[in-house]
């Protein structure tokens, strides 16, 4: 396998607080934000309730096949899984749901690894996080069958599938990739994915790309881990592009978080576009 390494440090020009950001009176990465988080359904098919596994309905988005217009979807579409935070299916992760499958034109499955279950307390958040990885190999099924389910949509090209997450949802993509003998992937993205995996003949078990995105002050992925996720990828062969943002913490693209931060987020989104454009759509 060819590796393809982009290590790149993205200055702090911009780096503010989150207050600062958000009491700025004029930005021009405002409107690209909001268009990220908030994208419209105008041309998507939504389906809220897709059951894709035991006790688990997950969120299904895609470009409408129903479209009277000549520009309506013709060929079979890149999918990809997309994992929640440890808050579960909320909002945000439907709007982002919504937003790769707008822009992006690929069909996107967001999965439930909390059996129906969201919250906004991060207590709770926590207990259902420690469920999940007191039982990993249901976590890893339920994920598989997510890979199965789109993978039999008839609009769905099944050799090109990817994943992405963020945070808990970011380690869970890492831990698709690792489990995914009897489908493989064509890309995995993480953003902060906790808990990363270090160890070489482990990693080697992926043979796709691998993008990471981070922050440098991250206390759940410190910088030492980090490059010790890096080295291990390289180490393993897996081509991979490892991002990390100089002065941002754990989090910082979630929207409702105290470390988010709009314009690194931009940045990052576009990244991870151009990341699933080069391996979904060759």
């Amino acid at each position: 396998m060819t590796v393809n390494i982009t290590y790149s440090i993205i200055p702090d020009v911009n780096a503010q607080t989150n207050a600062a950001m958000l009491a700025a009176p004029s930005l021009s990465a405002d409107n690209k934000v909001q268009n990220i988080q908030a994208a419209a359904d105008g041309g998507l098919e939504i389906k809220n309730d897709v059951k894709y596994f035991d006790n688990a309905s997950g969120y299904l988005v895609y470009p409408s096949t129903n479209s009277s217009s000549t520009t309506s979807v013709t060929k079979k579409l890149p999918a990809v899984i997309m994992i929640h935070e440890f808050w579960g299916i909320n909002d945000n992760i439907r709007s982002m749901a919504n937003t790769l499958a707008k822009q992006a034109g690929y069909v996107v499955l967001a999965v439930d690894l909390f059996k129906g279950q969201s919250t906004n307390d991060p207590n709770r958040a926590s207990q259902l996080v420690q469920l999940v990885r007191a039982n990993p190999q249901e976590a890893i099924s339920n994920l598989q069958a997510a890979v199965k389910y789109v993978t039999s949509l008839p609009f769905v090209n099944s050799s090109k599938i990817a994943s992405i997450g963020w945070c808990f949802g970011g380690g869970q993509s890492l831990q698709l990739a690792l489990h995914s003998e009897q489908h493989p992937l064509v890309a995995t993205v993480l953003y902060y994915g906790t808990p990363l995996v270090t160890d070489k003949q482990e990693l080697s078990k992926i043979k796709w790309p691998v993008l990471g995105i981070f922050g440098d002050h991250d206390k759940a992925n410190p910088l030492s881990l980090i490059n010790m996720f890096k080295s291990a990828l390289d180490s393993a062969g897996v081509a991979n592009q490892v991002i990390i943002y100089k002065g941002l913490g754990h989090a910082f693209a979630n929207p409702s978080g105290p470390n988010y931060a709009p314009q690194q987020t931009v940045d990052a989104w576009q990244k991870t576009l151009a990341f699933l454009k080069k391996y979904l759509e060759v």
